[in-house]
């Protein structure tokens, strides 16, 4: 009795979802293996292995040339046969869990699920998706989106297979499915297939564009995709990382969808041309470069989503193209108005198109004979490779264009670096204190000039008799004595620099403090000859 034996096989077959009996047959077959190390034998008959179901009860046998049964006592197998035993139980163990794993998630090929980011290999990303390792190569992850170890990550499972002894479960978030699925998920109506996805066209991590119609009329396909406030849309945003989504409403008309699909501009005219597969839209001149998009984006997915090769041209680009059609064709004997206005019809706008569609197409759509039809496509030939020589040019002259000015550009802002380089030079070496000493300069020269004006013998006495205001309120708050201080009179205080008297050719005693209240010392006034 083995009670414990069967407790572990249940936990086993419940945590790696395998089938008990499955279990119970892989320790069997591992028990036979045992006894045919443990006897050194060769035939893979020669033993059998019963395991009760219920009470856990392993029986061996072993089976003679005579077919007799010999029941082999499990205790005297040893640690080698046992040691084979476990190798070959875990090694079945494996594949049946790898078998379990390959059936469950083949099972769920094209659904979402969520797992968690472990790491990146070689630009991989690693995700564990339940009980296996989901593999998110480079090109099947949203460019500049980065997960940390962690990390939620909700994902479609693209594609599972076995590679080598293991399940490899090859996981997406840049499939067009994945943005189907969070529609299901997100949007009732189109779980319920009351809203159709007719038509999609993403390039991940930028913009996607989406075709909805409705089954019922009741039903706004696009506002019940949007939400209200769009809040529906919201979450399939902000689960992609703020990639845009337009979502146009389907129409069964080629011209009307066209027209849907390369919103917010606004089309003037759509131009179809079956034979070629593709669609003149004209657009006004401010419709242009929205029509376009950032890098031609809105036009390739418009394009992508409806199935056309889409030409965007403004008015008078299309009245040219027109202009010069006619001009070509009309130089040709036998060409009628009629035919020309077939031509129109079938989206033959341009020199270009009449050598694309071919001669059959003039003779059995437009009607012209056979050789009218070869004179035509000569003629519209030749004109098209003048044509496209005068566009290299014009382009070629652009490009020239644009790279001077470019050039002209860098070197306007080079000249702009080097003054502000030399601004910011000229105030870090000293230009902030230039100022103050022109001024002290000047007023040293203005005091100069005044010593030689006024006579020499009256300057002090004028400065006893009449000092300044400045040297009057200077005295006042210094006469304001604190706990040691002296009081100083408006005699004590020196107004002017020392630098005149130095000028004037001598220095006051330094005992006769009388003369420093005057402008110049008394010493150089009283000999100024001396000096001079």
């Amino acid at each position: 009795m083995n009670p414990e034996t069967i407790r572990i096989i249940d936990s086993i077959a419940r945590d790696r979802n395998i089938d008990r009996e499955i279990l119970i047959n892989d320790l069997e077959q591992a028990m036979v293996s045992a006894a045919r190390k443990h006897f050194n034998s060769l035939d893979t008959e020669e033993f059998t292995c019963s395991i009760e179901p219920i009470s856990g009860e392993i029986r061996l046998w072993r089976h003679d040339e005579f077919g007799e049964q010999e029941e082999i006592p499990i205790e005297d197998l040893g640690r080698i046969p046992a040691q084979t035993a476990k190798q070959v139980m875990i090694q079945r163990f494996r594949e049946d869990e790898r078998a379990s794993i390959l059936e469950e998630f083949s099972k769920r090929l094209g659904d979402v699920v969520t797992g968690t980011a472990h790491r990146y290999e070689g630009g991989a990303l690693i995700v564990q998706v339940d009980r296996a390792e989901g593999f998110m190569p480079r090109s099947e992850q949203i460019p500049g989106e980065v997960f940390h170890p962690g990390d939620r990550v909700r994902c479609l499972i693209r594609d599972v297979r076995e590679d080598g002894s293991r399940v490899k479960v090859v996981l997406s978030r840049s499939h067009q499915d994945f943005i189907r699925r969070l529609f299901e998920a997100e949007v009732p109506e189109v779980a319920e297939h009351i809203i159709e996805i007719k038509a999609m066209a993403r390039e991940p991590g930028f913009r996607t564009k989406i075709a909805v119609s409705s089954i019922d009329s009741k039903v706004d396909a696009v506002g019940a995709c949007v939400g209200v406030r769009g809040s529906r849309i919201r979450n399939i945003v902000d689960e992609l990382g703020g990639e845009k989504i337009d979502i146009v409403r389907w129409n069964e008309s080629s011209q009307i969808l066209i027209s849907n699909s390369l919103k917010p501009a606004e089309v003037e005219e759509v131009s179809l041309c079956f034979e070629l597969g593709r669609a003149t839209i004209i657009v006004r001149d401010d419709q242009l470069s929205l029509a376009i998009g950032r890098r031609g984006q809105n036009v390739r997915l418009a394009a992508r989503l409806t199935g056309w090769d889409i030409d965007i041209l403004t008015p008078a680009e299309f009245a040219k193209s027109l202009e010069l059609l006619e001009q070509s064709v009309r130089s040709i004997e036998g060409v009628e108005d009629e035919m020309l206005d077939r031509m129109g019809a079938l989206g033959m706008i341009s020199v270009f198109d009449i050598e694309e569609v071919g001669s059959d197409i003039l003779v059995n759509e437009v009607g012209m004979p056979v050789e009218i039809s070869d004179k035509v496509i000569a003629h519209c030939s030749s004109r098209a490779k003048v044509v496209a020589e005068e566009q290299q040019k014009e382009k070629e002259e652009e490009e020239r264009r644009r790279a001077e000015e470019a050039k002209a550009a860098e070197a306007l802002l080079g000249t702009e670096q080097d003054l502000e380089g030399d601004a910011v030079a000229d105030s870090i070496l000293g230009g902030g204190s230039s100022a103050p000493k022109v001024n002290a300069d000047e007023s040293t020269t203005a005091a100069s000039q005044d010593q030689e004006e006024q006579p020499a013998g009256n300057e002090a006495t004028e400065a006893e008799e009449q000092p300044s205001p400045a040297v009057e309120e200077t005295a006042l708050d210094a006469t304001e004595p604190g706990d040691n201080d002296v009081p100083v009179s408006a005699d004590d205080v020196e107004v002017v620099d020392e630098e005149p008297a130095e000028e004037a050719g001598g220095e006051s005693p330094a005992g006769d403090q009388s003369s420093e209240t005057a402008t110049v010392p008394e010493e150089s006034a009283e000999e100024p000859s001396q000096e001079s």
